[in-house]
């Protein structure tokens, strides 16, 4: 699971670098020497580069955060069994020395 949330992890600084790099991007479009139309496209297609940027980072954290709740519900499940178990030896022994208790006095 460790190696699947590191990759997540440079995968996110990755994307956050190329969000970066779009973000200034679009900022220099207003300075450029475009005419009207063509910025008003390069900023429409740089906007639509940065919600997929954003939707991709957005997908990666999600699962990084369903590993982290499965991982904690295996370990609740573990400790719960754990607890069952040691219950039952418990009882167990709790029911034999009884019992040999009633056998010696009976």
């Amino acid at each position: 699971m460790s190696s699947s949330s590191s990759g997540g992890g440079s995968e996110i600084g990755k994307l956050q670098k190329q969000l970066q790099s779009l973000t200034e991007e679009l900022k220099n479009v207003a300075t450029s020497d475009m005419d009207a139309k063509a910025k008003k496209e390069k900023v429409k297609l740089l906007q639509a580069q940065i919600q997929m940027v954003q939707a991709q980072i957005a997908a990666i954290q999600r699962a990084r955060q369903q590993e982290q709740q499965a991982a904690q519900a295996q370990k609740a499940e573990v400790a719960a069994q754990a607890a069952r178990e040691q219950r039952a030896k418990t009882e167990t022994q709790a029911s034999t020395s009884l019992g040999s208790q009633l056998d010696t006095y009976a």
